[in-house]
């Protein structure tokens, strides 16, 4: 299965990976019988192969472009990347009763909620941000619905997690959740978050074939 078709199959199965595993439903059978550790190992595996393999279905779309480049295009993911990367490094691993499965709750202090006292969601806003950020220099319609939908789904993610821990919790209980200390970005997480866009950035022409800086 080649074109719109391997393009349209990537997308059903990405959205099915994202939705399913969410669902209380089919989360919490999946997790008693395996355990927390190794779900979130297995489903982390199985999004990053599908996400790969829509990467390649747009790559391997009919090329239907929407816009011309313009070297000023390249500018916006790399304004972006630093923001998205930082971000990322701050939000990963930590204790977060805010995202999907609520990571480690049972550590998570109000006290001490890190990036969470910035937005409740680091690693959705990371997503984001990256996706948002690569619209305007990939201007074929692939591309556009790709990163564009995955822009969709993290600010609808966002929404959806927050609408269902608000009707979970009860009023009393968000509130005491939320975060009750200033922002207090830890150093090497930014430090890292940093380090990780340079190698992403200094690798990016030899992984997708296209350097990310602008070139006329």
């Amino acid at each position: 299965m080649e074109g719109w078709g391997e393009y349209a199959l990537a997308w059903a199965l990405f959205l099915a990976s994202n939705v399913l595993p969410a669902r209380p439903a089919l989360r919490g059978p999946l997790v008693r019988r395996v355990g927390e550790a190794r779900f979130a190992i297995a489903y982390s595996a199985v999004s990053l192969a599908i996400l790969a393999w829509l990467v390649a279905a747009a790559g391997r779309a009919p090329a239907w472009p929407l816009w011309g480049w313009a070297p000023w295009q390249a500018w916006v993911p790399n304004l972006m990347m630093p923001v998205a990367c930082v971000l990322l490094a701050l939000g990963a691993g930590i204790p977060n009763p805010f995202s999907i499965g609520g990571a480690r709750a049972c550590l998570y202090d109000p006290a001490r909620p890190g990036v969470l006292a910035l937005t409740r969601h680091p690693v959705l806003w990371a997503v984001t941000l990256w996706a948002g950020a690569h619209v305007p220099p990939n201007g074929d319609l692939a591309h556009v619905l790709m990163f564009g939908g995955f822009a969709a789904f993290g600010l609808a993610g966002m929404r959806a997690l927050d609408r269902r821990r608000r009707r979970a919790w009860g009023a009393a209980r968000w509130a005491e959740m939320a975060p009750r200390q200033r922002v207090n970005l830890p150093p090497w997480r930014v430090a890292a978050g940093l380090a990780a866009w340079g190698v992403l950035a200094g690798l990016h022409a030899d992984i997708i074939g296209v350097p990310p800086w602008p070139v006329a």
